[in-house]
Order: structure tokens, then sequence, then C-alpha cells
């Protein structure tokens, strides 16, 4: 069985292994493959039984020419990167990682919000260009100092995430109230259960951890923030594209918004015309939510275990049944 991993070096940049995935198969590692040459890609599917990919597509016309290819495992949750009815066409399975990331994600998201709080970075840096030993007061701040505890921070999403971000929240002594379209016990000892339109209203801190489909596109927009208390905080490690960015763009500008960061945005890497690059107090990461080592092994484990089942004949995580 022929094992092709389209783009590894993000999942393993060198310190974890692929021996478990050579134990299943005849290997090749390609560090990278281009995201806009599909020919690179089918070039490099052409004789695989397996395709590996965390962010190369492959779409209906890589999977058309790639005749030998019998399973497709995705190296993150989600998949829309891969053309799943074509492959379901093709007989070809689909497999995702579920759950990897819940603990390093709902960390991050805390971590982005704390950044906002204490601009620990700026001060960090300002103290080390000489500010600190040169000021005439024994201390001294360039943001307002923001404390948590007693707000209500307003999570979109209460899935394994966002009830991990709850948690952290609440031992911050923030109050916690959340939106999503299932509710369950697990939710409800961590938060109060509210309708969008309340979780906008009384929301001083705002989280995204919700899945992108055609009703959440977009859900973060001039007509939703509108609805929001002035000076809220808006944080999104979840996905880029459940922001319109011009429209939090304008009101980071106003002052509506006081300060957003993401992980995510609408296209990454982001491009040089992103207005979320020149917004006023905002905050944005590389995509690096999921990526501590921890998780990422995580990660390696059900990958390998999606590919062994499927071998073994009893196929796990498929996406496209």
């Amino acid at each position: 069985m022929k094992i092709v991993i389209l783009d590894g070096y993000t999942e393993n940049p060198g310190d974890l292994s692929w021996q478990d995935f050579e134990n299943l198969g005849e290997l090749t590692v390609y560090p990278r493959t281009s995201l806009l040459n599909r020919q690179e890609v089918i070039n490099r599917l052409k004789e695989a039984d397996v395709a590996i990919t965390n962010k190369t597509p492959i779409d209906k016309l890589t999977i058309a020419a790639s005749h030998n290819l019998k399973y497709i495992g995705v190296l993150a949750t989600g998949y829309n990167i891969v053309d799943v009815e074509t492959a379901r066409e093709h007989h070809i399975l689909v497999c995702n990682i579920p759950a990897y990331g819940t603990a390093s994600v709902g960390q991050f998201a805390i971590g982005l919000l704390l950044e906002i709080c204490h601009h620990i970075g700026h001060h960090d840096s300002a103290v080390h260009k000489g500010r600190w030993k040169n000021n005439p007061d024994w201390c001294f701040w360039d943001y307002p100092l923001i404390e948590l505890a007693d707000k209500t921070i307003g999570i979109i999403g209460f899935g394994r995430i966002g009830q991990t971000t709850g948690k952290i929240a609440a031992a911050l002594g923030m109050k916690v109230i959340a939106h999503d379209k299932v509710e369950n016990d697990a939710g409800r000892a961590i938060a109060q259960y509210v309708f969008l339109e309340e979780l906008f209203a009384r929301s001083d801190v705002i989280t995204l951890h919700c899945p992108l489909f055609p009703n959440t596109q977009g859900i973060i927009n001039a007509a939703n923030i509108a609805k929001m208390k002035d000076g809220v905080i808006i944080i999104n490690n979840s996905r880029g594209a459940l922001i319109v960015e011009t429209d939090l763009a304008d009101a980071l500008k106003s002052g509506k918004v006081y300060a957003a960061a993401v992980d995510v945005v609408s296209t990454e890497p982001i491009k040089e015309d992103n207005p979320l690059l020149t917004a006023r107090n905002c905050i944005i990461t590389p995509h690096i939510s999921w990526a501590p080592k921890e998780s990422r092994k995580r990660l390696m484990d059900v990958a390998v275990e999606n590919l062994r089942a499927f071998i073994d004949g009893n196929p796990v995580n498929v996406v496209n049944k």
C-alpha cells in the first residue's frame, strides 16, 4: 500500500515521527505541496492508494485522475478541502480527526483574551527597550488593563472546545453564557444557554467556537455587531469566514468593538489587503491554536488509527459514508 502525505511539515516539522505510518505501508512524505497547483497534487497521487492531507486541496479533477486512490485522511477536523461527494462516487473513504486539539484551542482562546486585557507582549517589549529603567514612575502601562472577574463571556458554539473555553473563563470568575443548536447537560453545568440575540446583547466578550456552515458564515457582521455592547471584545480561533472582516475592521475603528483577536482569517495565509492587518487594536496570530506538540501528537495518533481501522475493514471517523 502506497501512502502519500502531501503537506507534512506543519503537522511534523521534525519533533514527531512518521514511523507508525511507515509501519502501515510504503510511505512518501512531502513537506509541502502547492495549494494552487492541481497538477502537482495529481502527479504526487498518481500511484497512491492513500492520500494524507492537511490543507492541500483534493478536488474533483484530482480524484478523477488518482486511479489507485482508496482512502483520503485529513489531518484536521475540517474537511472542506476535499470534494467528499466525488470521493464517495469513486468509492474513496474520507476520514477526519474529530477531536484532538480541544485543550490547546480552548487554552489559546483564553490566551488571546488575556493578551488583550494586559498587552503582555507589548509591555515586555517596552521594558526591553529601556522604557522602565528610564521611567519617572515606578510602573507604567500603555493600554487600559482589564480585569475579567464578573464580566460576561458569550460563547457561540458550545461543543468540546467551547465548553473547555467556558470552564477556563469560569475559573477566572467570568459569567458564562452560550449559544448552540444542541444543548446538553455538560454544557448546562458550565453555562447558561441563551438565544443568539441575548448573547450579543449581554456579552462583554464573545468567542467563536462553532463550525463554518452556511448559517454561521459571516455571523459576526455589521448588523450583529450593532446588537452588541459598546466596547465588546471578540475572539475567533475557529474559522476565519465566521467574521465579515471589513465589518469588524470598521467596528474596531469606530470603537464599537474595543478589541479583537483572531487566529484565523478568511484566506490563509493572510493576504496583504486583509482589512484586519491595519485595524485598530486587533491581534492576529497565524492559525496556531492547534499546534502544541501534545495536540499534534494526538492528531498523528488518531490519523494512524483511522488508517489502520480502514485497512482492517472497520473504518472510523468517516465523513462521506
